[in-house]
């Protein structure tokens, strides 16, 4: 297969003029088959049902943190997986660990409304209390909309109501809420989220009114986030520091006015779109548009991944380098939900390009083999190992996170518009969904094992016949794709970006088969080369036992004008890599020896399973360094 040059890491992209919201599929109504299904029902049952509920709990029955730590997002973290993976499957013995950590969490909280472990003296302060109660308040909503039981939304509005009382307009302790925690108000500024959702559910005035008066200090507060200007003035992430307020300068993990915190300015970015749904003020979802393009085009690397000690860091142009703390999970799944959020309300599938990446790359990348557990950082090249503890505690915020990332690919996958059923992802399953425009309920059966392969085959299993659009997402990477329904091709030749939009009068049995071009294409960096199979990044890995993997490409031997002919997929040597591809390539600096001189044959496997051992002694690696010529 032939190579393609890409001069630059990403492409620029812009504003899209937005019109109705998709439609969710319920989880339940998309099911996954094959690998992508093996691997959810691996996190489900070895990692979301073996949580321990029980445990991540306990400390809000405390109220002695005197440290400023966060043991009280992790059962809302929890939540925002393990209520949706319970709709998704129907476990009861989910179902039981979720209502047993609800009554601990419902018993701890306090005649005031406050559910968290803080002494009062130091609530609503420079810690991650407010941060606690953001998660605390989506777990309860999560449980409140999976079961419909509403003393799970009532205890919600008990702790916002607290929050009002403390840091709103009038509140008791002083100053505006962006005031406490760190990181210039981005931490506590994301409570915005979850009161704009519980305003949502309740309709109650003061709920909004709390989230306009978050909105003003996330905009309009000169020491503040600045979550608008900031972006319209085109100001990258990593360059947001100062502008108000003085930046620290100590460089510590936790500073208080500094702007360059990827979860966080994600996860007011968040709130953000949240409130624009509510609102309509269009200013909101335009900064967060340009944001996430920003983000896009600078921060976002070939695996989908991003931020170095979960900040941002211009990190595209410096994903060859060896950074430390490298694609926090925390952060990848905060993406991955923003991602999801855009897809869903401006219908533009470049969204669904940059989850599809994270999700097949850093996502799967960073859950071990049998999903026990998440990695806290999952580097470019080295070696993969498990995360850290938090909090005096034998678990840490990666691992309540990262189930997330997941529900956000299933939110994602099939979606609807009007009479339009959206295809966003490809894998072997059965999607169905009703059409917002007149309530038909539309049903597909999927095969494929994209990405491996190119193939996909959907067949419609809609017991009616009755007239719809089934759009189907072209990637962005794809320099050309065929889509045939019965076998006959579509009169308008699918575009790469965007959907290929099939309107008919859809009988039972109808056969969609899509063919993506899947040649690979490579990416040059400041004297390295790394390789994309779709949208899979390859690695080379010790296990395959075929040289040293920071071996030297030959210079000038790999460009746009003469690309390799290379790549054949072939056997995997175990069941720990899910792809495995052969290639003889220009490699070795001693090419003056007559032996030294031929081009080996190595093997690539997808990053995904590169270094899933989790041991020092399986290394792996993406980027690749080429030689330097006389005077370069």
């Amino acid at each position: 297969m032939k190579g393609v040059f890409v001069s630059c890491l990403v492409t620029v992209v812009s504003a899209v003029a937005v019109a109705e919201p998709n439609t969710l599929a319920v989880l339940g109504e998309v099911r996954l088959k094959g690998p992508m299904g093996e691997r959810l029902d691996r996190m489900l049952r070895n990692h979301v049902v073996a949580t321990d509920t029980e445990y991540i709990t306990a400390p809000f029955l405390e109220k002695t943190e005197r440290h400023g730590w966060w043991q009280t997002e992790f059962w809302g973290k929890y939540m925002h997986a393990a209520v949706p993976l319970w709709t998704y499957s129907g476990n009861e013995e989910l179902k039981r660990k979720i209502d047993a950590g609800l009554a601990t969490i419902l018993a701890s909280q306090e005649p005031s409304g406050y559910i968290g472990n803080y002494p009062d003296e130091l609530r609503c302060g420079e810690g991650w209390d407010v941060w606690g109660m953001k998660y605390t308040m989506l777990g309860l909503m999560h449980y409140y909309d999976g079961t419909g039981d509403k003393k799970a939304l009532d205890a919600c509005a008990k702790v916002c109501d607290y929050l009002i009382g403390q840091l709103g307009p009038e509140g008791k302790r002083g100053y505006p809420l962006y005031k406490s925690g760190n990181w210039a108000g981005y931490a506590s500024s994301s409570v915005l989220e979850p009161v704009v959702w519980l305003y949502k559910r309740t309709k109650e005035q003061r709920f909004l009114d709390f989230a306009s008066f978050l909105v003003k200090g996330m905009t309009e507060a000169e020491d503040g986030p600045r979550l608008v200007d900031l972006a319209l003035k085109g100001i990258s992430v990593a360059d947001r520091n100062g502008y108000g307020l003085q930046p620290d300068k100590n460089g510590g993990y936790v500073m208080k006015r500094n702007r360059s915190k990827a979860y966080e300015m994600m996860s007011c970015y968040q709130g953000l779109i949240e409130y624009y749904e509510v609102t309509g003020k269009e200013d909101l979802l335009k900064a967060a548009i340009a944001t996430v393009d920003q983000i896009i085009r600078d921060e976002i690397n070939l695996a989908g991944g991003s931020a170095c000690s979960e900040s941002w860091f211009h990190g595209a142009k410096k994903q060859h380098r060896p950074y430390v703390h490298l694609q926090e999970t925390c952060v990848v799944t905060t993406w991955m939900r923003l991602a999801e959020k855009l897809l869903t309300v401006t219908g533009d599938p470049r969204y669904a390009d940059e989850l599809e990446k994270t999700f097949y790359n850093i996502y799967l990348a960073s859950m071990n083999r049998d999903a026990t557990e998440f990695a806290a950082y999952t580097p470019l090249n080295g070696y993969r190992y498990r995360g850290h503890h938090h909090c005096y505690m034998h678990t840490n915020c990666c691992n309540a996170n990262g189930p997330r990332g997941f529900v956000a690919f299933l939110r994602a996958f099939f979606q609807a518009n009007g009479t339009k059923a959206i295809m966003n992802f490809y894998a072997s399953g059965k999607q169905q969904i009703k059409l917002p425009a007149n309530g038909e309920k539309v049903i597909f059966e999927t095969y494929t094992q994209y990405p491996k392969k190119g193939f996909v085959r959907m067949v419609n299993h809609t017991a009616k016949q009755i007239p719809f659009t089934l759009s189907v997402r072209i990637p962005a990477w794809c320099a050309s794709a065929s889509v045939r329904v019965n076998g006959k091709a579509v009169e308008q030749p699918p575009k790469p970006g965007t959907y290929c939009d099939i309107t008919r009068t859809w009988t039972i049995g109808d056969v969609v088969e899509v063919n993506f071009d899947m040649t690979v294409r490579v990416h040059e960096l400041d004297h390295y080369i790394a390789f994309t199979y779709g949208p899979i990044l390859l690695a080379r890995d010790t296990r395959f036992h075929d040289g040293p993997i920071d071996e030297v490409f030959r210079r000038g031997q790999v460009t746009a004008k003469n690309p390799p002919q290379f790549l054949l997929a072939v056997r995997s040597p175990s069941d720990d890599i899910w792809m495995t591809f052969s290639a003889t390539v220009p490699m070795g600096s001693h090419h003056e020896n007559p032996e030294g001189f031929n081009w080996p044959e190595i093997r690539f496997c997808d990053y995904a399973s590169a270094g899933n051992l989790w041991e020092p002694a399986n290394a792996y690696r993406t980027w690749f360094p080429v030689e330097y010529g006389l005077g370069e």
